[in-house]
């Protein structure tokens, strides 16, 4: 399974319904290029079940991955296509015993040593940030930086870059090492999320 180089980031405090506009955000994308993170904490495990199959429904139906944020159970049985750990939450060794060897498993890293630990245990690859200043993760601190992705990124686990992504920042962020950039704000909160994922697509390009 390759690893697609858009990821986006669901938000229900943002958008409460982001099925309602991925079928219009995915359509004409080419298979395998994007990958939908459920990343909703707040809800109950019946409810993020429900979520989750409505949009693998949605992203297999146009050729792209879901992945479920932290839920290792509700990954299995909502069809996803993996899971994305927190770097203190399961490890990805026992994620990929529960879900199989062709699943996705990533992890949130924020510093090279998390990203060598993550590689260290099986991980397919690593969102690393937040790069750039972003309201969602203000709590983590300053930025990390580019300077600190490039060096992560010497470590050999493909990183999407994460926190405050934009279409503008995005080759910044692959001539860092970036494999791809995962996304929040950016395709959740404007007028045209398809836009912005087109442009996103085409900046990693």
């Amino acid at each position: 399974m390759g690893l697609p180089v858009v990821h986006l980031v669901t938000d229900g405090t943002l958008v409460p319904d982001p099925g309602a506009r991925l079928a219009e955000v995915l359509r004409g994308v080419a298979p395998g290029r994007v990958a939908v993170h459920l990343r909703e904490k707040a809800l109950s495990g019946g409810i993020l079940h429900s979520q989750g199959l409505a949009l693998a429904a949605i992203c297999h139906a146009h050729g792209q991955l879901l992945l479920v944020n932290e839920r290792v159970d509700v990954a299995l049985v909502c069809g996803a296509d993996g899971v994305h750990l927190p770097v203190t939450g399961v490890g990805p060794e026992v994620a990929r015993r529960l879900l199989g060897p062709a699943a996705l498993v990533g992890v949130s890293c924020h510093s090279a040593g998390e990203v060598a630990r993550a590689r260290a245990g099986g991980a397919d690859y690593a969102t690393f940030g937040p790069v750039w200043a972003t309201p969602s993760k203000a709590r983590y601190g300053e930025p990390v930086g580019l300077e600190r992705l490039r060096e992560a990124s010497l470590l050999g686990l493909p990183l999407l870059a994460l926190g405050g992504v934009e279409p503008a920042r995005v080759p910044g962020a692959m001539a860092a090492g970036a494999t791809g950039v995962a996304v929040l704000r950016a395709w959740l909160t404007g007028p045209d999320p398809a836009a912005v994922v087109r442009e996103l697509l085409a900046a990693v390009a």
